[in-house]
């Protein structure tokens, strides 16, 4: 038992920069409260004390802002900063070394029984306000963007962002890869280097719109030149701002 308070009390330093001191982790931090109330609860849910778990369970929320069903699974050294609005439903599963921010739900979207709630492998990233539907699977290592609303799996090491979640395109160079591996822990799920599909799309067809303007000028210009009429371009409101169009999506 004090050994997994020690290790709950170090990755709370190992994570959260603003921790000073041990009596004030011990004191101030929600997410260690929850965590450890819920290992009471647990143990009342499996030895069938049912109604007190839960009333256990419910004075936890009361007390820190964070909803753990007490028949939820949790493994050693699961950190939920700040932790205010954290809901984990009854079938969810959370591997050694996860990070859950606030806002985040684990949550059900079928009233059957039998397992409902997401199951998370070892050390995934949950950022703030992210919502983890289903009985999905999110594969070790994987980082969960803030406020993603994630409804399918996520394979091993991915990052997912947006809603509904989508996957980002991976590291593929050894250069990048430690490059992400010095930065170390990605506080929120988000790294310096995300690179977001939908923004490379909205990019690409920017530039290549432009690059066809630039084509159609310079036929127009050669059709001008070999002595033929044009007919001039219908004036508009709006010109067409590659450099400015893309500044706006990123």
């Amino acid at each position: 038992m004090f050994k997994r308070l020690q290790e709950d009390i170090r990755v709370v330093f190992e994570r959260d920069p603003a921790a000073r001191s041990v009596w004030e982790v011990l004191t101030t931090y929600p997410g260690i409260h929850a965590v450890l109330m819920h290992r009471l609860a647990s143990c009342l849910w499996h030895w069938n004390l049912k109604w007190l778990a839960r009333v256990l369970s419910h004075l936890a929320r009361w007390l820190t802002g964070i909803e753990i069903h007490p028949a939820a699974t949790i493994g050693r050294r699961v950190f939920i900063d700040h932790g205010m609005g954290v809901v984990i439903g009854q079938t969810a599963e959370i591997g050694d070394d996860c990070t859950l921010y606030h806002g985040v739900t684990l949550g059900g979207t079928s009233w059957k029984e039998g397992k409902r709630h997401p199951t998370l492998g070892k050390g995934v990233v949950v950022g703030a306000g992210a919502k983890l539907l289903g009985p999905i699977h999110i594969g070790a290592g994987a980082k969960i963007g803030s406020n993603a609303v994630v409804v399918k799996d996520v394979p091993e090491g991915a990052t997912a962002v947006g809603i509904p979640a989508r996957i980002l395109e991976q590291e593929q160079d050894i250069r990048r890869a430690e490059k992400a591996e010095q930065m170390g822990f990605s506080a929120y799920a988000i790294s310096e280097d995300v690179n977001d599909p939908i923004v490379k799309a909205i990019h690409g067809l920017i530039d290549h719109s432009a690059a066809i303007d630039q084509r159609i000028d310079l036929i127009l210009e050669q059709l001008k030149q070999l002595g033929l009429q044009i007919k001039p371009e219908a004036p508009t409101d709006e010109k067409f701002d590659p450099a400015y169009l893309n500044k706006i999506v990123d």
